[in-house]
Parts: C-alpha cells; structure tokens; sequence
C-alpha cells in the first residue's frame, strides 16, 4: 500500500515487455554512432559541400523550393557530422589522429573548412548574414591551422615516391581557400562593416589558391598524361581538379564584383577578369576528359560503381560550376550562359539524388547489420 492508501499496480506485460526493448533499442542506436564515429571518413563533409552547392546554384536560378529542401538536409547533414567528428576526437583519438598525420588523408579534413562556408553561404543567402560571418570566421580558423598542418606532413612524413595527388586528395586545399573568398567577399565580411580595407585580404587568399593550384595540377597532369594509370587510379576524387577550377571562377566573379573598394585593388580589375575567364575555360575542358575517363573505367573495364564516400567529390564539382557558370553569365552579360548554367545545375541535382540513394541503402544496410 502506497502513502495514499492505495495498493501499487501491477506492471502490464506490454510495459514490462516495452521497457527492456527500449533499452535495447537505445543501445543498439549509441553503439551505430560509435561505429560510426570510429570509422568516418574525414572527408565525409563532402556530402554537406555538395549538397550546399546544388542548392545554392538552385538558389540562385530561382528554384526556391527545390533549394530550401537541399538547405534543409544540410540543417541536419552538418551537425550531425560535427557530432562524430567531436565523438571520434573524445573517443577515438588515435585513429583520428593518424588520418591528421597521413598524407594520404590529412588534406580530406579541408572538405570541413569548405563545407561551413557553402553552409555558411546557404544561410547568407537566406538573409542571415551575422551566421554567415561567425561561419566564416570558423572556417577562417580551421584553415590555418590544416594549412600548415597539412604541408608540414607533407614535407616531414611523406616518403620518397609516395606524392600522390589525386588519392591524397590535396586539391582540397584549393577548395577550402578560395571558399573563404566567396564568403567573406559575397556575406561574411560586409556583414562584419569594418572597412573595406579589409578586402585586400581577399585577393591574397585567392592568389594563394590559384598558386596552390598551379603547383598541384601540374603534377596530376604529369602523373596522368605521363605515366601508364591504372583504372582503379580513376577515383571521384579527380573531379575536384574541375571544382577546384569552378570554385576559383566564382571566387575571381566576388572579387571582381567588389573590386572598387580602393584604388589599388580597381586597378586589378584587368587581370582578375582575364584570369578568370581563362580558369573557367580550363574548368570547362575538364569535363568532356572526366566523362571521357569514366567511361573508360566503368565501360571498357567493366569496374563497377559502388557507393562510398568519394564519390561527392564528383556532386560537388559539378554544382560549383553551375554556380560559377551563372555568376559569369550575370557579370559578362551573356545569356547563352544561364541556360548552360541552368543545365548543369539540373545535372548536379541528378548526381546528388543518385549519391543520396547510394548513401541511404550503404546506411540501411549497416544499421540493418548492427542491430540485433
């Protein structure tokens, strides 16, 4: 008998059924993001890149709706991937530390840098530039810290015949740099209204990725055009040899559109139209050999295309160009251009949906696998 004089009911058989399968439920979820922690990817931000660039390039070719849905995945694709980046630091340190000190990987983690700017643009453009700049300011700081973090594992811990560009995914490098001059030249910095001095950081950073990316390409070039490859050596990642061209094109449109700040940088004008307009001409070559690729690996070697990771690297390429084919058509006054901007666009979408369907069946399966 209970303090109010009433005898306790008994438990139902349903709850005492309902409880333990809660508990097991709940279990099973905690060790799937343990699993999932250990093992991700650090260049799984990736799929936050892409999914922010089809929207933002949908965006901006008025198809509101489609955008706010792309915006809406990423509302919950960027936390949760920062939620399993801090589990594995806590839990998993060693294993997240030896992709930090692996050439092969280390450059993967700029995907985190680029990532919080395209997020950051999709909520600038939504009319929240304050979030945008704090963003900003984010991924202002994870650069420099990967920066050097990066080229110092490459200058003290990669062996003698072990540069790879492609697979070591370095080309990131240039991706994270020039998204903080979209950013902060588009949203952050104006938003910030501490003077337009401040722009001429701005160039540097973009002359800093067009050097970077001078230096990288030309030895995928040599490494491709060169030497006998392998086709398993034709990976996803190759496309961001386009993107990282596509996002230096729109990083020269921000910059171009702002160039008026001071004297000195309305006297770069010339150059910084002329090099852009021959970068996005070198992004534009790019795609028919990438297809070109493709098919040599997948038709004539029969490999077949299983989901991973990698393959964002190849939405997000192809979302940057649409965007950077738009704001060129915009700034030159060329109309052709929207409508190849528009096509890409719908193209990226296409790719997105169909690495989205691959990540949702890898993800069934494994959750499938895990619990009991």
């Amino acid at each position: 008998m209970n303090e109010q004089g009433h005898f306790p009911r008994e438990p139902s058989a349903h709850a005492t059924a309902a409880g333990p399968r809660q508990v097991v439920a709940v279990r099973a979820a905690g060790r799937w993001i343990e699993r999932a922690a250990a093992g991700l990817d650090p260049g799984y931000f990736a799929v936050v890149m892409a999914t922010g660039i089809v929207s933002n390039a949908l965006f901006l070719a008025d198809h509101r709706a489609l955008s706010d849905i792309l915006f809406a995945v990423n509302l919950v694709a960027y936390p949760w991937l920062w939620l399993l980046t801090l589990i594995r630091a806590a839990r998993f340190w060693p294993a997240l530390r030896t992709d930090l000190l692996d050439p092969s990987r280390v450059f993967l983690f700029f995907t985190i840098v680029a990532a919080t700017d395209v997020f950051g643009m999709s909520i600038g453009l939504r009319g929240f530039a304050g979030v945008a700049l704090i963003l900003w300011l984010v991924a202002l700081v994870l650069w420099l810290a990967l920066t050097y973090l990066g080229f110092a594992v490459l200058l003290f811990r990669n062996h003698a015949g072990g540069a790879d560009v492609v697979k070591g995914a370095w080309l990131n490098a240039i991706v994270g740099t020039q998204s903080l001059v979209i950013v902060g030249g588009a949203l952050a910095l104006p938003a910030a209204d501490i003077g337009r001095q401040i722009f001429i950081v701005l160039p540097m950073l973009w002359a800093v990725g067009l050097a970077l990316y001078g230096i990288l390409v030309v030895l995928l070039c040599q490494r491709f055009f060169f030497s006998r490859i392998d086709p398993d050596e034709v990976a996803p990642p190759l496309w961001v040899v386009m993107g990282a061209a596509a996002i230096s094109v729109n990083a020269g449109l921000i910059l171009l559109s702002g160039s008026g700040a001071t004297p000195f940088l309305a006297s770069l004008r010339p150059f910084l139209g002329g090099t852009t307009l021959a970068v996005w001409a070198w992004a534009t070559w790019w795609i028919p050999l990438l297809l070109l690729l493709g098919v040599w690996k997948h038709g004539v070697h029969r490999r077949p295309i299983d989901y991973s990771p990698l393959l964002w690297s190849i939405v997000f390429p192809l979302g940057m160009y649409a965007a950077a084919t738009w704001r060129l058509s915009h700034f030159a006054a060329v109309p052709a251009l929207a409508i190849w901007s528009s096509v890409m666009a719908w193209i990226a979408l296409a790719a997105w949906c169909a690495t989205a369907a691959g990540l949702a069946v890898s993800v069934w399966r494994n959750t499938t696998v895990s619990v009991p």
